[in-house]
């Protein structure tokens, strides 16, 4: 499968660590995710020198283009909520993943758009669980 990847990157990288290996564990599982480098420690920087209208259009064709799109929602995003409603308009499956005990804009605890996952994870193990539960379900 062909998954989006989003996370924040200019609203906070604390979470980077939990990005990374999410992208691993689907790279390892044979998936492309065109977003990889997101999860990387570099991507500030990276992204930085791009246009913002190229980020856009870059982002929008690779929503376009894929299969899924999961979403590590933990630190809040502009960007990360943008893409869901994105991809959720377009009828993909779309899964939210947050660290437990964490706020999480109730525009998506609300949601009842039938594509869309949420779940709460309490280490990286838990969350590598629910993007495999998420999979098995949404084709992958």
């Amino acid at each position: 499968m062909k998954i989006y990847f989003s996370c924040s990157i200019t609203g906070g990288r604390a979470d980077q660590p939990v990005y990374a290996a999410l992208v691993g564990h689907l790279e390892a599982r044979g998936h492309t995710v065109p977003t990889a480098a997101l999860a990387g420690v570099g991507i500030l920087a990276e992204e930085a020198e791009i246009d913002p209208g190229v980020v856009y259009a870059r982002d929008v064709a690779w929503v376009n283009a894929a299969d899924a799109l999961i979403a590590e929602v933990s630190t809040p995003s502009h960007g990360v909520g943008y893409e869901i409603a994105l991809a959720l308009g377009r009828g993909l499956p779309v899964l939210c993943l947050y660290r437990a005990g964490g706020r999480v804009s109730k525009m998506l605890l609300g949601n009842t758009e039938p594509g869309l996952r949420l779940g709460a994870y309490a280490g990286p193990a838990e969350a590598l669980a629910l993007v495999d539960a998420f999979l098995a379900t949404a084709g992958g």
